[in-house]
């Protein structure tokens, strides 16, 4: 499919309470390609009052949608999974126009994002409950999981689809209902999704989409009204704290995943060639714009040149460009703020003695392209070392002692994603157990499964995503006292 605006899949109006629907002034924004700051689309842009509609519409749909069997609520969702996959390329074009990674990646994300909904359709008819032993001869003791309530859930622009099945489908499977706030980078993926939830028989009110530019507005409403019982984010660190604080006076359960500065370590022993080739997976997917890459790599001081001159190498094979063209590996900064920022990054470094390996300079090819960078000679007075890089730039560090270099990847207030590589079996399990982060790999730069619980610890967040974990932040535990059996 090449884009084509009448395509059932590009819708632009949001989607409440199963109708397509904008706010009363027809009140719009723009949606930006940012391979060449084009318009996409111009999108409902709602706000407070829309927002609350969209919640009372889904604490209806609630009452009848917790009363369906589990496999009622699992074939909805597997119909909605099979819409996705039917429809892979079209989402992937969709996805690819609004947020600039390449088609390929985008593709992947579908299939990624759609897993969630596969899984949690199976996972829908396993919320058992539990039979304890009593603590007296005439009690008996039983433990229910029932759905929280309404969910409230804020998405990132940076994977627009697979963040959202990713917090609806275990929202849904468990009973709940969910209004979605996606970001307004990428409301298009947000709201082909619920095009097809639609047509996969999910009933009206169950899942929501409000698009807005007023992301306070929203936010402020999905945070304090009392209706919503369960919100859930993914975004950076500063939005999740305010989102905390708002959530307290009501005191709804949170589950947040937020900002990350993930260290790679290369050990001694490693093999080279594998640890070069999961960089270039974690470091450079999505031109470095995903919470889980890469951000300092530590690489022991015996090893240091040979890795730098592979991954210098392997890097320059990297092919910038338009997301839609074959073979282009390395799309657009989501803007043009985003590029700055990395760019920032690289003059500090080169500023206090870093030197720029390759790359390090704006890309020609349009205004929100950065060339895949790879710095060296680098300190811990450096802002590459303490800021979430979200860019397409490696920053490799030295390191002596394995005590030393552990300290230094603990070194940060977030905790999501780590990685490591080395092949001594004893040192894999210290290193791994002494990493103060919510997911490790080892050996590999690719973590992200839906059969993994996905989530990290200090200021990275808590809750978990995927896996056989992921419905607990949407259930409640009853305790049944059932007393007078003699």
């Amino acid at each position: 499919m090449k884009h084509n605006s009448n395509t059932l899949l590009f819708q632009t109006s949001a989607y409440i309470d199963g109708a397509w629907v904008r706010d009363a002034n027809n009140k719009t924004f723009d949606v930006i390609n940012p391979m060449d700051d084009s318009v996409i689309a111009s999108v409902a842009d709602l706000g407070k009052e829309e927002t609350k509609k969209a919640i009372e519409a889904a604490n209806i749909a609630f009452h009848d949608w917790k009363m369906k069997t589990a496999t009622e609520r699992s074939k909805c969702l597997r119909k909605w999974f099979e819409l996705q996959i039917e429809h892979v390329k079209e989402l992937a074009e969709i996805l690819t126009l609004e947020q600039g990674k390449p088609l390929a990646e985008a593709e992947g994300e579908i299939r990624y994002g759609a897993s969630f909904v596969e899984w949690f359709a199976e996972e829908a008819k396993r919320t058992y409950g539990d039979v304890i032993p009593a603590h007296a001869r005439d009690k008996r003791i039983i433990t229910l999981k029932q759905p929280i309530g309404v969910v409230a859930a804020i998405t990132p622009w940076n994977f627009p689809n697979a963040m959202i099945t990713r917090k609806v489908a275990p929202a849904l499977a468990a009973g709940c209902t969910v209004v979605v706030k996606p970001a307004k980078n990428t409301p298009l993926s947000a709201l082909a999704l619920a095009y097809l939830a639609e047509k996969a028989g999910i009933p009206k009110g169950v899942f929501n989409v409000v698009t807005s530019s007023d992301s306070r507005a929203v936010g402020e409403e999905l945070t304090r009204n009392p209706i919503i019982r369960k919100l859930s984010f993914t975004g950076s660190t500063e939005i999740g704290k305010i989102l905390i604080k708002q959530c307290a006076d009501t005191v709804k359960k949170v589950s947040m995943e937020l900002g990350g500065n993930a260290p790679f370590i290369v050990f001694e022993d490693a093999d080279i060639d594998k640890a070069v080739e999961g960089v270039i997976v974690s470091k450079y997917r999505n031109a470095g714009q995903t919470c889980v890459c890469t951000n300092r790599i530590f690489v022991h001081e015996h090893i240091q040149e040979e890795f730098t001159v592979k991954l210098a190498k392997a890097i320059q094979k990297l092919k910038v460009g338009n997301g839609l063209e074959e073979g282009v590996t390395i799309g657009p900064m989501i803007d043009h703020q985003a590029l700055e920022f990395v760019e920032e990054l690289v003059e500090d470094a080169v500023a206090k003695g870093g030197k720029v390996v390759y790359g390090g300079t704006r890309s020609a090819i349009g205004n929100n392209f950065y060339t895949p960078t790879l710095l060296c000679n680098l300190d811990t007075s450096m802002k590459v070392y303490h800021e979430e890089i979200f860019g397409p730039i490696a920053a490799v560090f030295s390191f002596q002692t394995e005590k030393e270099v552990i300290q230094m990847a603990n070194d940060t207030p977030f905790g999501l994603a780590s990685y490591f590589y080395g092949k001594d079996y004893a040192r894999i399990w210290r290193v791994a157990e002494a990493l103060e982060y919510g997911m490790v790999g080892i050996n590999t730069g690719l973590i992200s499964t839906t059969l993994a619980p996905f989530g990290g610890i200090k200021e990275s967040g808590f809750g978990r995503e995927g896996s056989k974990y992921g419905m607990d932040d949407y259930l409640e535990l009853k305790y049944l006292c059932i007393g007078g059996i003699e």
